[in-house]
């Protein structure tokens, strides 16, 4: 989850009166933009849609189930329930969702979630129709055992180059106490970093590491690491139209971050996570070639845990093409700026209401973005 360490989910309401994210209960109109309300769920935390499929979402649910939404009705069945695998609460529970590029012929999924002992999974799984998963599909990738209940990462998706991207967090706890140094810096560990695997199995392990990732062959470097230095980064995602990748890294005590790259200049990128807080020195430490964030905002100005969204490519909302959408769980407003290499412009809140507990964002097959409350509203994004 995208929450910072101190904040659990027994905490959540009262933390969001004191950062005063009053929210709607749907749809709201301001120039030219609304929230339409497409359903509630039971702590939803992501929203995706299997490539080339205009007439679903899904929606998954920290506790551990995926959802259905077909042609914007919830359907009583779930698409996956992992609830007897998955260990849910605080910034714990099934986080992640991606289809392969070829989904529609090998039906393969893969899910990110904590499971019972508390380690960080990524799992593949097969449909057997368009509304269910198979049963007793299961293959697992990676299995992490974590230190903390906090920064976990999560996020997956699929690349421009049809690679599997894995966001995982720093291990928890503050200051990125882990290791010798840390662990977003130390390129021998998997802990704070962004992970760049070929799912497929290879060699007798269950997923591939490309030749092409920037530490294969380096000794004392894992070859799954693709960028480093990073907190938690809760949301990251692709631009469909140029493949940029931008991160939002939730911060500690003081900034939170957006980092931008264009199509593959992320490749082998430090983030600075720990001797760096978004621009702010966090200890006297190196940390070679650090790449400073392009957005930054203050916990005293009422932002607390950043919430990476999308660049909107939506053909319905003319106003937002090309502008990346992106939130925060405090601040509660769904905000937009236009990222380029090494900073943004035009960073603004739009004129839709706030989102109490606004963790997640989504896309569908068609372009359309989605605002998700971990209080179980999910929103699309549409002109007024």
């Amino acid at each position: 989850m995208p929450f910072r360490s101190l904040l659990v989910a027994s905490a959540l309401a009262t933390l969001l009166v004191a950062c005063g994210a009053g929210g709607s209960d749907g749809a709201g109109a301001a120039a030219g933009l609304r929230l339409v309300r497409v359903g509630s769920f039971d702590a939803p935390v992501y929203v995706t849609a299997p490539p080339k499929d205009a007439r679903r979402v899904l929606v998954v649910e920290q506790g551990g189930v995926i959802r259905v939404v077909r042609g914007g009705r919830t359907l009583r069945t779930p698409f996956l329930d992992l609830r007897a695998s998955v260990q849910s609460g605080g910034e714990r529970g099934l986080l992640g969702l991606a289809f392969a590029p070829d989904y529609a012929r090998s039906k393969r999924f893969y899910v990110f979630y904590t499971d019972k002992r508390g380690h960080e999974r990524v799992v593949e799984h097969r449909a057997a129709s368009a509304d269910r998963a198979a049963a007793g599909s299961a293959r697992g990738l990676i299995d992490l055992a974590d230190p903390e209940s906090n920064h976990n990462g999560g996020q997956l998706a699929f690349g421009p180059d049809g690679l599997l991207y894995v966001g995982i967090g720093d291990g928890g706890g503050g200051n990125d106490q882990h290791g010798r140094r840390g662990n977003g810096q130390d390129l021998g560990v998997l802990f704070g970093k962004i992970l760049r695997i070929d799912p497929r199995p290879s060699g007798g392990r269950p997923y591939g590491i490309p030749a092409s990732n920037p530490f294969v062959g380096r000794r004392g470097a894992r070859g799954e690491i693709y960028a480093y230095g990073l907190r938690n980064p809760w949301r990251f995602s692709f631009d469909r139209a140029t493949g940029d990748l931008a991160i939002g890294d939730v911060g500690q005590d003081a900034v939170e971050e957006v980092d931008f790259a264009r199509r593959g200049r992320a490749r082998g990128a430090n983030y600075g996570w720990r001797p760096w807080e978004g621009t702010r020195r966090n200890f006297d430490e190196p940390a070679p070639g650090h790449v400073p964030p392009v957005i930054q905002k203050q916990h005293g100005r009422g932002f607390c845990s950043i919430t990476g969204g999308y660049v909107v490519r939506d053909p319905g909302l003319g106003s937002l093409r090309g502008s990346y959408v992106y939130g925060d769980l405090c601040d509660g407003h769904v905000r937009a700026a236009t990222l380029s290499a090494g900073s943004a412009h035009r960073d603004r809140a739009l004129a839709v209401p706030k989102v109490d507990s606004l963790a997640s964002f989504g896309e569908d097959a068609r372009g359309r973005v989605y605002v998700v409350s971990n209080a179980g509203p999910v929103y699309r994004l549409a002109a007024g």
